[in-house]
């Protein structure tokens, strides 16, 4: 019986608030903390940094091609079926042998042992090669640019961060004053419902607040599937498994919009991670035409070779050192170009076209981050009006619904007054967040505009 009570017990720890924590506590973040988070533990980000660690070993083995190779090889083996020479018959003609070869033909000759072997370390140094010299310069750049593109996915993660966590907090805020308004509607209809049994309100009266109370609890319903879903989108762009939970510390009153960044005052396009990637592009054309041109450049190698030869019709006689015999090699190899089709010309002529697309580029991008900068400060400049406006159309909606609330309860005034009331409290409510959220995702669009979304 005691088992029995325990396990009992333990149940509805379980199913109670306090089992629920001690099973997984929610994780606290504030924006900063998610973004953190989410530079840490975002799967695409740790994809552009193993990128980025393989355009590093890249850059190493372009560098290992000016370092001495060295190999070493080492052969023995049987020659099963002797390879023959020919000699001509006259080196065999002997008078006093009637069985010489005739002359004018040829004779087969073993030279070849039947067994070989030989072991040798080879090593070669690379003097001089114009290619090597530009393409050391240019994997610096190539490092560069596989850091910014890495820079520019973080980028890219904190935006998205930073926009699903002001969602929630949106509808965060919004579920607060839902509940704070079917408290007040489930207060006014209990009072309403206490007034018609004492036959001083009608029952219709008391229908209409249901009718407005039940539509507010759909709404509440839905808003809460909204804010699950935000929370788990928020939990994506982070990184996080769904499984967790989350507590967000920040408030909607701790966000701060900055106007001053809508102005172009001291704005610099290499601010923009597009603009530096599209110079180190640049950089890495310019090399690469470089490269193509000292293709006609001579290619200058040391190389060497050291080691032992052996050969005998006995294999016993290959084991013994007496036999084997050392040899040594060194000496300057020279490759110098002559005529290849004209294909490096042809190189040349892509790679110089290669070099002005990205110069022109520039013009494009700019053009582009001009238009960019001029929507975001406008978006931000009207979302912030709309914010306003709508902010004082939501306490003149309060203020209605409590005057005619009021009125309502002193029998000066109609239950149709407090319906529409409310109705038209909720739609401001609506409006006012929505407006809130368009001005929290302006704010992010033009920190991305100004380049000042990821301070490092």
């Amino acid at each position: 019986m005691k088992k029995q009570s325990n396990l009992l017990l333990a149940f509805f720890f379980l199913l109670s608030p306090l089992g629920v924590m001690a099973q997984g506590a929610p994780q606290a973040f504030s924006l900063q903390q998610s973004i953190d988070y989410a530079l840490q533990n975002r799967a695409s980000l740790k994809i552009a940094r193993n990128q980025q660690d393989i355009d590093k070993a890249k850059v190493g083995e372009i560098r290992a091609m000016g370092l001495p190779q060295i190999d070493a090889a080492a052969d023995l083996g049987k020659n099963v079926i002797q390879q023959k020479s020919f000699l001509p018959a006259e080196f065999f003609q002997d008078p006093d042998n009637p069985n010489a070869p005739e002359p004018g033909t040829f004779v087969p000759v073993v030279f070849t042992p039947q067994y070989t072997g030989n072991a040798a370390i080879t090593a070669s140094q690379l003097l001089f090669d114009g290619s090597y010299l530009i393409g050391l310069k240019a994997a610096k750049t190539y490092t560069e640019l596989s850091r910014k593109t890495t820079e520019q996915n973080e980028i890219d993660v904190v935006e998205q961060v930073t926009k699903a966590y002001y969602s929630v907090l949106v509808s965060r805020e919004r579920m607060a004053l839902l509940n704070q308004n079917l408290n007040r509607l489930d207060t006014l209809l209990k009072q309403t419902q206490v007034m018609f049994d004492n036959g001083v309100a009608e029952k219709l009266d008391v229908d209409r607040l249901r009718v407005t109370y039940n539509n507010l609890k759909v709404e509440k319903q839905k808003t809460e599937r909204l804010l699950t879903l935000g929370e788990d989108l928020l939990k994506f762009q982070m990184g996080m498994p769904q499984k967790e939970q989350i507590a967000l510390t920040d408030s909607l009153s701790e966000v701060q919009v900055d106007m001053a960044k809508a102005s172009r005052n001291g704005f610099n396009y290499s601010n923009r991670i597009e603009y530096s990637v599209l110079e180190t592009q640049r950089d890495l054309a310019m090399l690469n035409l470089r490269n193509i041109r000292s293709g006609y450049l001579p290619k200058l190698y040391l190389n060497g070779r050291y080691g032992y030869v052996a050969a005998n019709n006995d294999f016993s006689e290959m084991t013994r050192s007496r036999n084997w015999f050392d040899f040594a090699y060194v000496g300057l190899g020279l490759q110098v170009p002559i005529f290849d089709g004209l294909r490096k010309h042809y190189q040349v002529q892509q790679s110089r076209l290669t070099l002005e697309n990205a110069k022109l580029g520039f013009e494009s991008l700019e053009q582009g981050i001009d238009l960019e900068l001029e929507q975001a400060s406008t978006d931000l400049t009207n979302s912030l009006d709309v914010l306003a406006s709508q902010r004082e159309n939501l306490e003149l909606a309060e203020e209605i619904a409590r005057v005619s609330k009021i009125k309502f309860q002193e029998g000066v005034g109609s239950n149709l007054e407090v319906v529409t009331a409310e109705t038209d409290l909720r739609q401001a409510q609506t409006n006012y967040y929505a407006a809130m959220y368009d001005a929290l995702i302006a704010k992010v669009n033009l920190d991305k505009a100004t380049g000042t979304l990821l301070t490092k």
